[in-house]
């Protein structure tokens, strides 16, 4: 029986295998098995270099080459290498020629920190008051330029108007590289980027005001706050490692901070930065933690920056702040309880009540315990604005005829259409919006909201980075429906989420998965798309705005104010040093620039002050007697006035917003007759009577200067009357 028994082992053992036997090839496999995976690894590290080494370069080639085509673009513009440095300077107007004569009185200062003492207490600008421009005019990118083109030894070597054109032609290109990284750390691929790009190029008169003004605020402060953006893309995403996230967090603190400080209406774009995650905080989309890190990045750098701009109140009473603290407080506050369930969902309720309720409070006791800023024009503009108020006031009625606080022409919208890239954005739109509402829904539910988003499951809408990217175009495409100047804020989101989109397998899938598509393979089909549909929209518009482009870099144009050209040569050498001119904001900006010689006024809005100087220096184009224009001019100390003839005979602009009618109306000079509207005053309009040399104009006032644009009248100290 036992020799029975051992031979059913053995049998049984042969059938089964010898697990000696079995022991070397399971680890020969093995061995093979780890090989495999380190090649694979080593692959995926390869990949992984080279597709960040392409993203990397494509981003730098693009931003250089954009840097070099509006070089081109303006050089064919303004023949500015062949211009002297006065008809150089007339080229920056409104705003942008006082921002650049501080500029210019900087690299004339004896020393760098001597100059910001200059500007922080200017009194040789304006009479009558002295004013920290520094603060009041956010000089820092001047500051900077300056102390840049000095210490890089650039005296000398590069002409100062050059090296300053040429910073913001650079930030520009950065401007450009952080939509290209954008929309390539959504989508995966440098495709988007390109495409972006392109589309941005295609409608750059609707996506920056490079073109309008150079040194413009926003033009150096966009740039940053498309690093921000990028930055905050890559915070947000959930398989973003941890050196990732700090790296990211680091960029995104600094380029905030730098985007506060360079644009005095930077911290209300932050508002609407900072709402859409305190929505997306409150219906728990985003990472409680990631939103907790950007609050506190948000509260460092208003604080930081209310410090470095000579405590700035008009920082600390900006919604932000009270946003981000509301937000923090009622976060706080708030319960964790099961998921899904009635109590849960009356929570979520509650928060946003907490947060809006504390936030408003918490504004209205900052601005009583803060002293008051000069905003109040801007309460009083929106008031009036929405319909909840009606004015008279000259300036409120001005604001309200610009044609960046005016709504979106059918033009703009047209060419966003030509260009093929408002159709496809309502399309990445829509997707992306029906899949959000389907996260939101679940997350009410109770249910995860998924952290592993692979192509084949079609969850785009799960995502935090394009959740936070959806809510933020669809604030500010809002804005850029009611005032046409948000356009410059909203189109350059429209290339990056639109290209975004197209390019992203994870956007088709979505769109299959709905459609139910069996009969091809849903994943493969969505990354054939993705490769295919941007190629042939960047061939159809390579194909027809290519030409386009190059002929206008080919065309001259001329753009040559020989009458302010002549104005300004008979100031610099007619005028006396100590002469004070007084006229239009925009012409005494010019003027302070070229010639240096004070000026009554200047073409800021965001002083009370200025702004008043600028309603009464106006009114020489009012309807108004000679001696009470007189009175206005000498109570500013003024011992000359310009008079335009741009704005005396003005037409051509909408009805109502000529400057002669909005004064006409600030001075009671309007009649109604059967629907009919007229201005009627015993005195003539003042711009009109000056020219014609009779008393009593001719008491006040000696004319010195003419030509077909401009006429200058000097103030006469002691009146002789003639009749």
């Amino acid at each position: 029986m036992e020799m029975e028994g051992s031979q059913v082992n053995e049998l049984r053992q042969r059938k089964q295998g010898n697990p000696s036997e079995k022991e070397e090839p399971t680890t020969n496999e093995k061995n093979k098995d780890n090989k495999k995976k380190e090649r694979l690894q080593k692959y995926i590290i390869l990949k992984r270099f080279i597709k960040l080494f392409v993203g990397c370069m494509g981003a730098v080639i693009s931003g250089m080459m954009y840097a070099i085509y509006l070089s081109t673009y303006h050089e064919r513009k303004f023949w500015f290498s062949n211009r002297r440095d006065i008809e150089r300077e007339i080229t920056f107007q409104g705003s942008g020629a006082v921002y650049y004569s501080f500029y210019k009185d900087m690299l004339r200062a004896p020393s760098f920190e001597r100059g910001v003492i200059e500007l922080a207490y200017n009194n040789r600008t304006v009479p009558l008051k002295t004013i920290n421009a520094v603060q009041q005019m956010t000089l820092y990118p001047e500051l900077i330029a300056s102390a840049l083109y000095q210490m890089s030894g650039s005296q000398g070597v590069v002409e100062p108007v050059y090296f300053y054109i040429g910073i913001l032609f650079g930030l520009q290109g950065i401007y450009v590289s952080a939509l290209f990284v954008t929309s390539w750390i959504m989508s995966g691929t440098w495709l988007a980027g390109m495409l972006t790009v392109a589309w941005f190029i295609i409608n750059r008169t609707d996506t920056t005001r490079i073109e309008h003004s150079i040194p413009l605020r926003e033009n150096w402060a966009l740039p940053y706050f498309a690093c921000q953006v990028a930055a905050l893309t890559g915070f947000l995403k959930n398989n973003i490692s941890s050196s990732g996230e700090r790296l990211c967090y680091l960029f995104m603190s600094a380029s905030t901070y730098s985007f506060i400080m360079m644009w005095e209406y930077s911290h209300y774009l932050l508002f609407l930065q900072a709402l859409a995650l305190c929505l997306l905080d409150g219906l728990s989309l985003v990472p409680k933690e990631k939103v907790h890190e950007v609050h506190k990045m948000y509260i460092f750098s208003v604080l930081v920056a209310y410090l470095f701009q000579f405590e700035n109140y008009a920082i600390l009473t900006s919604p932000l702040l009270s946003l981000v603290i509301g937000s923090m407080i009622a976060k706080s506050l708030q319960i964790s309880m099961k998921k899904g369930t009635f109590r849960a969902k009356v929570m979520k309720i509650m928060y946003f009540y907490l947060a809006f309720t504390i936030a408003v409070s918490l504004h209205f006791l900052i601005r009583t315990v803060v002293p008051p800023n000069d905003n109040k024009h801007l309460l009083r503009f929106l008031e009036v604005r929405f319909g909840l108020n009606m004015s008279k006031n000259f300036t409120v009625n001005w604001l309200l005829c610009q044609e960046s606080l005016q709504p979106p022409s059918q033009d703009y919208l047209l060419r966003l259409t030509q260009s093929s890239l408002l159709p496809f954005y309502i399309l990445v739109l829509f997707i992306c919006m029906c899949s959000v509402t389907q996260a939101i829904i679940r997350r009410l539910r109770g249910a995860p909201v998924s952290t592993d988003n692979r192509v084949e499951e079609g969850r785009i809408g799960e995502r935090p980075e394009v959740i936070y990217h959806v809510v933020q175009t669809i604030l500010l495409g809002s804005l850029a429906m009611v005032f046409e100047g948000m356009k410059y804020l909203w189109t350059p989101y429209v290339c990056m989420l639109t290209a975004f989109g197209l390019c992203s397998p994870e956007l088709w899938t979505t769109l299959f998965k709905w459609i139910r598509l069996k009969s091809v393979q849903p994943v493969m089909l969505a990354f054939v798309l993705s490769a295919a549909v941007p190629m042939v929209i960047g061939f159809s518009l390579w194909r027809e705005f290519l030409p386009r482009i190059l002929a206008e870099l080919e065309e001259l144009e001329e753009h040559y104010e020989s009458d302010t050209v002549e104005l300004m040569n008979w100031i610099r050498t007619q005028a006396p040093i100590n002469a004070v001119f007084a006229g239009s904001p925009a012409i005494m900006g010019v003027i302070r620039l070229c010639t240096g010689w004070m000026v009554t006024s200047l073409p800021v809005y965001n002083d009370e002050d200025l702004m008043r100087r600028n309603e009464n220096l106006y009114q020489i184009y009012s309807m108004r007697s000679a001696e009470d224009i007189y009175k206005i001019l000498t109570s500013y100390k003024a011992s000359y006035v310009v008079i335009e003839d741009s704005i005396c005979n003005e037409v051509g602009v909408m009805k109502g917003c000529k400057v002669k009618d909005l004064l006409d109306v600030a001075n009671d000079h309007v009649i109604n007759e059967d629907g009919d509207v007229y201005a009627y005053s015993k005195y003539g309009r003042f711009c009109h009577e000056i020219k014609m040399n009779y008393s009593p104009y001719v008491n006040y006032f000696t004319r010195v200067f003419w030509n077909r644009s401009y006429s200058v009248f000097k103030i006469n100290t002691l009146i002789s009357f003639q009749y």
